[in-house]
């Protein structure tokens, strides 16, 4: 089961990428209450590069006003060539700052993404399939791969013109206070109010998109649900009423969607308004001290043309920032709900499959490996009858044992306490004598082999399916796997040929033996555990799975959860299980 378990990590999770050594974890937007993944924003130079963008626009305004000033002093048409030549340099250094600051934080942003999906494959790796406080499917899809990819915006975007926010007006303040204390206390009092209506805004706007994403997951759920029953549903003629209920879904996604962007437009309308009625004040105030109207304000002495004509300049680059931060808003709330929808995928259930773990133990050697349970108790959470009140078994190495008992007896919950799926809540578990607790589970499960009633079948080839991308098994193991099972005229016959995912093109018994074949070439499983192998099977084909399992298993310890008595009966002891007391359960 690990070395499934690891495939599908190795599989899904790109290879983490070295992180930006001046990035650093990020938790400004972190709510009581809420947590979050802490994510890296984007590297020192490229905020420093697009902020740099922005101060050349002050050395650019400082010209402009200069060659003004000198035009209107009867300077002559000539002097302004120089001034003009700088400005147009210095537009192209500008331009391509923040060119170059804006391709650097749109990679840090996807590195990032990358990384936080990693993550959440790998939490998701190492929750048992038993565990019901595992997020859904249609929840993980939604997540991981649509929401997830509102981070790259909000920290490519959102990110660095937060600090442009906080750097360029306090600069932009610096070079017009010295010339008119008025115009810069109008520019001062004005900044204040945009940041305040921005936040009454935005916590409306992250409630709104939080909710948007969880029903955006529900709906895929909903989806993902329906289109695994699609048979079912045909069955009992209840097609209408799910395309009634997808419709309706449907329509209350479009409506949280439109009340999401109803709320991104306002909060940019309001900063328009504040940034627009700040650059008209400062004008007015400009217009009339040079009308003499308003003799104050310039430090004793009457603002020249060009300095007017400066200030002129720098009032719209002053909220330039704010209205750039204001219209990527959205891009913060979608952000950090997408982030918070990671972190809930990432914590979600109890850890208990270390897929990292590697060596060997009792299990993983290469010998059969004995198995111990002594005074376990076991429920499964929310539920208060408990399927195990003390059991207790040993199972000698290289014994056969066949587990039975009444349906809900227990038996699929035995094979998961022995693989380590499940957490007693009292006793322990040994495995070839050394305890199964969470930092040994991955290294006591590189020993065993897990065949299931209805195997997964990947979209691939026979041998890709057999293999599963582990490294120590190469394609002579995988076609002496193949024969052990009697796969191998199949594989001759499908030959480089791709099977359809969840095992389309095969039939029930070659699924099966193809779960054979997987255990047959896990190297050193010493434990194979095998729930309900026979299991919708004619009597012919569970005969032939039967004489499979034997022949495989030789030399290593079979543990056989089943409801066949032919099977069972082939076994070297049966285990039954249910009502079983307290006490120590033999055959």
């Amino acid at each position: 089961m690990t070395a499934l378990d690891t495939a599908i990590a190795r599989r899904a999770a790109p290879d983490r990428p070295a992180a930006d050594a001046s990035a650093r974890p990020d938790r400004s937007d972190a709510r009581p209450g809420k947590t979050r993944p802490a994510v890296r924003s984007p590297g020192r130079l490229s905020i420093g590069l697009q902020i740099a963008a922005s101060f050349i626009w002050i050395a650019q305004a400082g010209l402009l006003a200069m060659a003004v000033g000198d035009i209107a002093a009867g300077g002559v048409a000539a002097a302004v060539v120089a001034p003009a030549v700088a400005v147009f340099v210095l537009g192209v250094v500008r331009a391509v700052l923040d060119r170059a600051g804006s391709r650097l934080a749109f990679t840090a942003a996807r590195r990032e993404l990358a990384r936080l999906r990693a993550e959440a494959i790998a939490a998701l790796a190492t929750r048992s399939p038993l565990d019901a406080s595992r997020p859904s499917s249609g929840f993980v899809a939604s997540t991981v791969a649509e929401q997830a990819e509102a981070v790259v915006p909000y920290l490519s975007r959102f990110q660095p013109l937060r600090w442009r926010a906080m750097i360029v007006p306090l600069a932009i303040f610096a070079c017009v206070f010295p010339l008119s204390w008025v115009a810069a206390l109008i520019l001062l009092v004005a900044m204040p109010l945009i940041p305040v209506f921005m936040a009454l805004i935005g916590w409306r706007a992250r409630e709104a998109s939080e909710r948007q994403l969880a029903k955006m997951g529900d709906m895929n759920g909903f989806l993902l649900d329906r289109l695994r029953g699609l048979a079912t549903i045909r069955s009992f003629d209840a097609v209408d009423s799910t395309a009634v209920r997808l419709r309706h879904e449907a329509v209350l996604l479009r409506r949280r969607t439109m009340s999401v962007l109803r709320i991104a437009f306002l909060s940019s309308a309001v900063l328009e308004l504040f940034s627009a009625l700040g650059v008209a004040m400062v004008a007015v105030y400009v217009g009339f001290h040079f009308l003499g109207q308003l003799e104050f304000g310039a430090w004793g002495d009457k603002l020249s043309l060009g300095q007017g004509v400066f200030i002129l300049m720098l009032a719209p680059a002053f909220f330039e920032p704010l209205r750039d931060l204001s219209a990527v808003w959205h891009d913060r709330a979608a952000g950090v709900a997408a982030l918070e929808a990671l972190e809930k995928v990432m914590t979600a259930g109890e850890a208990i499959v270390p897929v990292d773990e590697t060596g060997t133990g009792p299990a993983a050697a290469g010998g059969a490996a004995s198995v111990t349970l002594d005074e376990v108790h076991f429920h499964h959470a929310g539920q208060g009858r408990k399927v195990f009140d003390g059991l207790s078994l040993d199972i000698r190495p290289g014994e056969r044992v066949a587990v039975m008992a009444p349906s809900g007896g227990g038996k699929s919950t035995l094979l998961a306490l022995i693989g380590g799926l499940a957490v007693p809540q009292a006793g322990i578990v040994r495995i070839g004598g050394e305890p199964l607790r969470s930092d040994t589970a991955g290294r006591l499960r590189a020993g065993m082999a897990w065949i299931g009633q209805m195997p997964h079948i990947f979209a691939g080839t026979l041998r890709r399916n057999v293999t599963l991308g582990r490294p120590d098994i190469g394609q002579r193991e995988a076609g002496a796997a193949l024969e052990a099972a009697r796969l191998g005229a199949v594989a001759l016959r499908r030959a480089g040929a791709v099977l359809g995912e969840g095992g389309a093109g095969l039939s029930g018994g070659e699924a099966l033996r193809l779960a054979i074949a997987r255990a047959a070439a896990t190297q050193g499983a010493g434990l194979v555990l095998a729930d309900e192998p026979t299991a919708h099977l004619d009597r012919r084909t569970a005969d032939e799975i039967t004489d499979m399992l034997l022949e495989v298993t030789k030399g290593r310890t079979l543990i056989v959860a089943t409801h066949d008595p032919v099977l069972a009966a082939r076994m070297d002891r049966i285990v039954t299980l249910g009502n079983v007391p307290a006490g120590r359960e033999r055959a």
